[in-house]
């Protein structure tokens, strides 16, 4: 399959149905509810996931891809990965799907601070302020929830928390995309993920109906094929003029939390949202500033 930024309706695209697949994967994991342990959720999410994966790079003759050389650096994005898709998981279980979505679009704001903290990239007015207008729509949308208290503070939080490993990770794969190919990624992403959520049945899984076994099956399903659409996003546009389409997600997330728990979102959470994807349209419109004075600057 040709690769090459040249392509970028169709890199859009991918975009947004790589969205559209994981608000349905986390719907389908928050219909299963409270009673199946976030563990459980996690290994059948990875489970079905993995082999979609492996059946695309068998499809595509890509199966030596799924060797590396490079386990100690899959093994600390994986880490943080699989510690983000907890909270990520525990969060939808608690909170309303656009409210845990537009929370977790502080992932870039996380970004910035990581950046300039664990790789001395220069941080300047526009990102810092940036970072400061996200935190105060943060602070809008888990208004609500700190006044309600109890699932709803703990969800937000686990949001928040997923957010920042989130960042995290994507620290990790800054380092690893000179080098590693996505699909090499994703496969270690979610073994890892199997293999750390298999222990969690030594404290106990919940026996499946055939409904729930049925949700948990979409959720693997959904999540691989949104895995495979979020890489692949990348190989026909730029990230810079991929960024602004994460915000889909919301919409995807407030259609499906409407039509499939009845969850409409407050105007709070609209108004806070709309602080977070301002902040991060800044950071997406710095970023590009920066690379195109990069790239007239003469050598």
């Amino acid at each position: 399959m040709p690769g090459g930024p040249d392509k970028p309706m169709l890199g859009i695209s991918y975009k947004i149905v790589a969205h559209l697949m994981f608000a349905v994967m986390f719907a389908s994991a928050k219909s299963v509810g409270v009673a199946v342990p976030i563990g459980q959720v996690l290994f059948w999410r990875s489970g079905v996931g993995i082999l979609v994966i492996i059946a695309f790079a068998a499809a595509t003759h890509r199966l030596a891809l799924l060797a590396t050389n490079r386990i100690d650096t899959h093994a600390f994005r994986s880490l943080s990965g699989v510690t983000s898709m907890f909270c990520n998981f525990s969060a939808f279980s608690l909170l309303p799907l656009a409210d845990a979505t537009a929370i977790g679009f502080t992932q870039p704001l996380f970004v910035v601070v990581m950046a300039a903290l664990m790789l001395g990239e220069q941080v300047r007015v526009y990102r810092w302020s940036a970072v400061i207008l996200g935190l105060a729509g943060v602070i809008i949308i888990i208004g609500p929830h700190a006044t309600l208290g109890g699932n709803h503070l703990v969800g937000a939080l686990y949001a928040l928390t997923g957010a920042a490993l989130s960042a995290l990770a994507m620290i990790f794969l800054r380092r690893m995309s000179a080098h590693e190919h996505s699909i090499t990624i994703a496969f270690y992403f979610m073994l890892t993920t199997i293999v750390l959520s298999s222990f969690s049945f030594l404290l106990g899984w919940t026996p499946l109906d055939n409904t729930q076994m049925s949700a948990l099956i979409l959720t693997g399903f959904a999540g691989g094929i949104g895995q495979l659409c979020l890489s692949y996003s990348y190989r026909f546009a730029e990230a810079s003029v991929l960024a602004p389409f994460d915000y889909t997600a919301l919409l995807w997330a407030a259609a499906l939390g409407y039509f499939v728990f009845g969850d409409f979102p407050i105007l709070q959470v609209w108004i806070g949202a709309g602080f977070v994807i301002a902040a991060g349209l800044v950071i997406v419109w710095r970023e590009r500033q920066l690379h195109r004075k990069s790239v007239e600057s003469p050598v």
